[in-house]
Formats: structure tokens, C-alpha cells, sequence
């Protein structure tokens, strides 16, 4: 499945300075590589925050947690190319 199939998720939070080092990372990746990309607050909703709260930054691919707290571009790279 080439990285276009893909959608990557990334559970923030405001004023998160990983969150937004995350976001960097996601954007140019998603830009590069052509993959959906999406960003949801985990205050916004209590599933996500009981879910995540204390992990932010969150990346899901494809509905499943991949890592957290930092993007692991290597790794990502590799379950993109799936």
C-alpha cells in the first residue's frame, strides 16, 4: 500500500511544544509523501483524553497508536511503505 493510502492522525494538545515539533515532522512527511494527515485536540474529547492524556503528542496510522511523544521518522517511513 504506497504512503498516499495511508492516513496518519495526530492527537495534540495547545501549547504542547512536542506537539508542535510532531506537527512539523507529520507536515512535511504528509507533503512529501502524500498521505492523509489530520490533527485532533485530546482535551476536545474525553475518550481521547482518558486514551492519551498524559502521552501527547499521539501518532495513529490507519487507526492504530504508532508511537508517541516523538516521531520516529525511520520507523514511520517504514510502516508507510506497507
Amino acid at each position: 500500500m504506497p504512503p498516499r493510502d495511508h492516513r496518519v492522525t495526530l492527537v495534540t494538545r495547545a501549547g504542547c511544544h512536542l506537539c508542535a515539533e510532531a506537527e512539523s515532522v507529520l507536515r512535511s512527511l504528509a507533503a512529501e509523501l502524500g498521505f492523509g494527515y489530520d490533527e485532533v485536540d485530546v482535551d476536545a474529547a474525553p475518550a481521547l483524553l482518558a486514551a492519551f492524556s498524559d502521552r501527547v503528542p499521539v501518532i495513529v496510522v490507519d487507526g492504530k497508536e504508532h508511537g508517541y511523544w516523538r516521531v520516529e521518522e525511520a520507523r514511520l517511513r517504514a510502516r508507510l511503505a506497507r
